[in-house]
């Protein structure tokens, strides 16, 4: 049994400030896909996710928003969906088609001409700044940092920040042998209550003594 000092995944307001809500409770969009303890932070509705912050999601395009364990939203955060997209292979770029009449009957169906940018995929322990934009089919790899304000164009490596419009990589967080180490830990698969045994050393300013037990504990692993 889960130890019951241990925040519950399944918990929208996981504490008393009511701003923050653990956001895979709160969406229901069936192309939406968002693991345990990933919280979205807003003083205004933060449970209101999937409607502000996921916009022109239309399940039946075929596109998919997945976000990792441990994820850190900020408030104002928008992922863009593909359907946002205008078809590109004519000489315009008008959506005639969705507004009906003579325009629909002599066009073709919107969404079949809409570039297919693919999943837009965020990993696990991502954060992404206050107001950034995530734009369609883009993949932010595990640890990363996004800054705030920043626009996501293109795919972001695991654990390095970026920021900027478009985004750019900016700096890796750690050299590239603990990065290596930590994505092969995936700490955030942990079960609650080893992961709570840990934390003492997720949160320890000391890279080499986490390194050191990381490798240590991948060793037992093998």
């Amino acid at each position: 049994m889960k130890h019951p000092l241990i925040p519950d995944p399944n918990t929208l307001f996981p504490n008393d400030y009511g701003t923050s809500c653990f956001i895979k409770n709160a969406v229901t969009a069936p192309n939406i896909q968002i693991g345990d303890y990933t919280y979205y932070d807003d003083e205004n509705d933060p449970a209101g996710f999937e409607k502000r912050n996921v916009l022109f999601n239309y399940p039946e395009f075929g596109d998919r928003l997945i976000i990792g364990k441990f994820c850190s939203i900020a408030s104002g955060t928008k992922f863009i969906m593909g359907p946002a997209n205008h078809r590109l292979h004519s000489v315009t770029t008008y959506p005639f088609h969705v507004f009906g009449g003579l325009w629909e009957e002599r066009t073709p169906d919107h969404l079949s001409e809409l570039p297919f940018k693919g999943d837009t995929v965020i990993g696990s322990d991502v954060w992404l700044g206050r107001e950034c934009v995530i734009m369609p089919g883009v993949k932010i790899g595990d640890g990363a940092v996004i800054a705030a304000y920043s626009v996501v164009t293109r795919d972001v490596e695991p654990y390095t920040v970026a920021g900027g419009n478009p985004a750019r990589p900016i700096k890796k967080r750690f050299d590239d042998d603990l990065i290596q180490l930590l994505l092969r830990f995936k700490w955030w698969d942990l079960d609650p209550e080893a992961l709570a045994g840990f934390l003492p050393l997720l949160c320890d300013p000391d890279l080499e003594k986490v390194r050191a037990e990381i490798r240590k504990k991948l060793e037992q692993r093998a």
